[in-house]
């Protein structure tokens, strides 16, 4: 069975991080977003891999090649022109012939677990056109689905909003459809929705519960907690042969890549993440459910906690990271300080594209976007967005 990745949406509330790079771009738990997805399409069998490409899409080609190195047989569509994840679907059709089932995954979910072989295994069941379904808290967010007693899709209301009467459960966006889909949804103007409703209209759709965790990739601080979700299924250190770690301390399951040069001092708590090529300065403290990208480098005495450093980046000696998303080839100063909670210890709000977004948590700091550079002694306040390419002077308040 070939699988067609949706990859090609900008993702705007994914803000800082959507200007320069499409979400599957983003890295957690020491692999990009798209890694992660391929490597469980591959250990569910799929070995013919189809993306759809949009938003700044030389990032996805660039990574990603024919000669994949997952194994796997990677291609690429260019969706062209955004006009909707139909419009993109359909421009993926010459990739399958008639005949073929599509494994049909969106990009922007993510699961620690293997959601595809669960697709996979209830059409093979049933040999009956699939979709994964899932419980979520915010219902009204995702397509709803209505089941008969034998696990039958028998209604779909599309982000039916905060409607009485919501679904139990919602689309998760992993679905097994036959080649005649792409008629389906050509007929219904590209409208996914009513494609659907062809689907269980004519052929019957059958739900694949998926009970494990899952989690839509929307916001910027949804990198935290993807990275934490994978990081939690780690039960040992991995340290690679070429690292050396006399003099400083290591505890839990730490992930520690090629090249990485530690100076005596560090202390790594894990579960935590380190990427090739990258150097932890003295005295450096790396608490859990920290992910450090390749080539980055950690200054003298600097803490990170909870955060996710994307490569490249530069972390100046002294500073505090905490609750953060830093992105690509971003330099921090000397003494900078993400401040990560409230005075009232009331939960955090980020602007995102202009409105204020609630995001329920009370440690949340900063998101500052890829080649941002940050001066020395900088204390930047609890849920700022500080945008790609920004250049703040030394000795300067954040807000």
């Amino acid at each position: 069975m070939k699988a067609l990745v949706m990859a090609g949406g900008r993702g705007n509330n994914m803000a800082p991080f959507s200007a320069t790079r499409p979400n599957p771009m983003i890295p957690v738990a020491g692999q990009y977003v798209i890694d992660h997805i391929i490597s469980l399409l591959k250990g569910a069998g799929v070995n013919d891999v189809n993306i759809v490409v949009g938003h700044k899409k030389e990032k996805m080609r660039g990574h990603l090649s024919e000669a994949s190195p997952h194994g796997v047989s990677v291609h690429f569509t260019d969706q062209g022109k955004p006009e909707g994840i139909g419009k993109a679907i359909l421009k993926a059709r010459d990739r399958f012939s008639p005949g073929e089932n599509i494994l049909l995954v969106y990009a922007d979910t993510m699961t620690t677990n293997n959601i595809f072989n669960v697709a996979i295994q209830s059409f093979g069941l049933s040999n009956e056109p699939t979709a994964a379904i899932c419980l979520t808290e915010s219902g009204e967010k995702y397509g709803n689905v209505y089941l008969d007693s034998g696990t039958k899709i028998t209604k779909i209301i599309e982000k039916p909003g905060k409607k009485e009467g919501l679904g139990n459960y919602v689309l998760a966006g992993v679905f097994v459809l036959p080649f005649k889909f792409f008629d389906f949804l050509d007929k219904a103007g590209a409208d996914m929705e009513k494609a659907l409703k062809t689907v269980i209209k004519s052929m019957s759709l059958r739900a694949a519960i998926w009970d494990g965790d899952w989690l839509d990739m929307a916001y910027p601080w949804d990198i935290l907690t993807a990275n934490k979700s994978i990081m939690d299924t780690w039960s040992f250190a991995e340290v690679h042969q070429s690292v050396t770690i006399a003099g400083s301390a290591l505890k839990g399951p730490v992930r520690i890549s090629e090249g990485v040069e530690i100076m005596p001092g560090a202390v790594m708590e894990g579960p935590a993440y380190i990427g090739p090529g990258s150097f932890i300065g003295h005295n450096v403290l790396i608490r859990p459910y920290t992910c450090i990208g390749a080539n980055s480098v950690i200054g003298h005495g600097a803490e990170l906690k909870n955060c996710v450093i994307f490569p490249g980046a530069q972390v100046g000696r002294s500073c505090f990271i905490g609750d953060s998303v830093i992105g690509e080839g971003v330099s921090l100063g000397a003494g900078v300080m993400t401040i990560n909670h409230r005075i009232d210890q009331s939960p955090v709000r980020v602007k995102i594209n202009k409105a204020a977004m609630e995001t329920g948590r009370a440690k949340l700091g900063a998101f500052i976007g890829d080649g941002a550079v940050v001066g020395a002694l900088n204390s930047i306040a609890a849920g700022t967005v500080i945008q790609a390419g920004r250049i703040i002077d030394h000795n300067c308040s954040v807000r």
